[in-house]
């Protein structure tokens, strides 16, 4: 054997020389095709490029057209109104009214002494009076209603940066999804550029006689695998877009493309989260003008136990023609004009202790609502706690991962590189595409997630918008 193989050494070297003469020719080919390809690829984006839509566009978008936005601007603009109306409460209330009646008749008549009469008689009657009534004093009720509708238009206000908040991180969420996803596509498809020089390399080594085809076979399917994942890719992505037109309310079917990167504030400390936390959450704020409307329920309640005190006044005027009488007392033009005032009192004395039970009723609703405040802040606190202990572990990860995607890169190129001198296996190059892979999901994710921590510490704090 070894007289063999010393008697065969020119061959074995030519051989080797022609192998590598064969994986350098291969290799300058798939280069070419690459730059090709990649050629052909800017060329067709340049053609079908898309418009960029920022997050900025977005968010500009969602509060401009976003359903639930406009549904709490017009519940508050209805508080506004009924606000705009407050000192017109403390104002007399003036009606007029006025009616005039034609009324014909046929009368006749008999009286004791015999005298009989009968004829047609036509009266004309004109009436109106203006009436005046002024509330003086009901027990401060009208104070209080004046005060709950300037809550009420506090309370709408709330409401509607209640809901600009969490539209925004919803847009924030759903936006920087779409750009994870798209992340995710592009490491799709730097695993099909791998197999699509793994596929290469072994088709070569099987033509030259040193592959086998198995390895080929493994190779497309490989392959086929990653393109299958990337037409799925792009399905998903196209839906999630379709989510984000829902929440900026525009049109189906729109199309355009998102940022490539992820960015985050690497600066929030949990002290700047929980400075002025109640005072800038805005369910809290909301849940504190639930509490002060409760109260001023109860004043209400309690006004309703004292009297109510009016001034009222009227002027009347009425005017009769009749164009015949058949009786010589009646006159045939009457006219009455004048006017009155006086005060008046309700009192009330008994109403089966109504007045008791609803104010009992408003005690406890006020005892609820601050029950319900005292629940919202301690759960809210607890989740700012725990999404600060996110955003913490995801920016270690990220950080992690960062390092964690260069090595599983250079050992993707090491073992590629390994393989095409033929010494590595196949399976050692599909090990180290697997470690990419993982390394990519775990990098993508960490990226999203720290934003999506970030965002919610935010929307807790109430401070996504200014």
């Amino acid at each position: 054997m070894n007289k063999f193989y010393v008697t065969n050494l020119p061959a074995v070297i030519l051989y080797r020389s022609r192998q590598k003469n064969s994986i350098k020719l291969m290799l300058r080919r798939t280069l070419v095709r690459s730059v090709l390809y990649s050629a052909f690829s800017l060329a067709i984006y340049s053609l079908q490029a898309q418009k960029l839509l920022t997050l900025e566009d977005a968010v500009s978008l969602a509060l401009k057209n976003n359903y639930d936005i406009q549904l709490s601007r017009n519940d508050s603009a209805i508080a506004a109104l009924d606000y705009s109306y407050r000192n017109w409460l403390f104002a007399p209330r003036l009606n007029a009214s006025v009616s005039n009646v034609w009324n014909n008749n046929h009368q006749n008549q008999e009286f004791s002494n015999g005298t009989k009469r009968e004829g047609d008689v036509t009266t004309d009657n004109l009436a109106g009076s203006v009436t005046l009534s002024w509330l003086l004093f009901d027990g401060g009720k009208m104070f209080v209603t004046r005060n709950q509708a300037q809550e009420l238009v506090r309370l709408g206000e709330m409401t509607i940066k209640d809901q600009v908040v969490n539209t925004v991180a919803q847009v924030i969420n759903s936006y920087y999804i779409i750009v994870r996803q798209k992340q995710q596509l592009k490491a799709i498809e730097e695993q099909m550029s791998i197999n699509q020089t793994r596929l290469d390399l072994t088709q070569r080594r099987l033509e030259i006689g040193v592959g086998n085809k198995p390895d080929v076979l493994q190779s497309k399917v490989d392959l086929n695998a990653q393109i299958a994942a990337r037409f799925r890719q792009l399905a998903l992505i196209e839906e999630l877009k379709e989510r984000l037109n829902q929440t900026m309310n525009a049109a189906v079917g729109i199309n355009y493309e998102v940022s490539d990167s992820i960015p985050f504030n690497n600066n929030l400390t949990l002290a700047q989260i929980q400075n002025n936390f109640e005072q800038t959450n805005t369910t809290l704020q909301l849940q504190k003008k639930n509490i002060d409307l409760a109260e001023l329920t109860i004043k209400s309640r309690k006004a309703d136990q004292f009297p109510l005190i009016s001034f009222n006044s009227a002027y009347n005027y009425n005017r009769t023609n009749n164009d015949v009488t058949l009786n010589a007392a009646l006159p045939l033009y009457n006219r009455n004009r004048g006017y009155n005032y006086g005060f008046s009192a309700t009192i009330p004395i008994l109403n089966y202790r109504n007045t008791n039970r609803l104010i009992k009723q408003s005690k406890l609703d006020l005892s609820y609502q601050q029950l319900v405040y005292d629940s919202q802040k301690s759960t809210l606190n607890l989740n700012v706690l725990n999404f600060f202990k996110e955003y913490e572990l995801q920016k270690k990860m990220l950080e992690l991962e960062e390092t964690n995607i260069l090595l599983a890169k250079e050992n993707v190129n090491i073992q590629l590189e390994l393989f095409r001198l033929g010494s590595s296996t196949i399976i050692q190059l599909r090990d180290a595409q697997l470690s990419l892979a993982d390394a990519y999901d775990r990098l993508i994710a960490a990226r999203y997630n720290t934003k999506l921590a970030e965002t919610e510490l935010m929307r807790l704090k109430g401070e996504l918008i200014r």
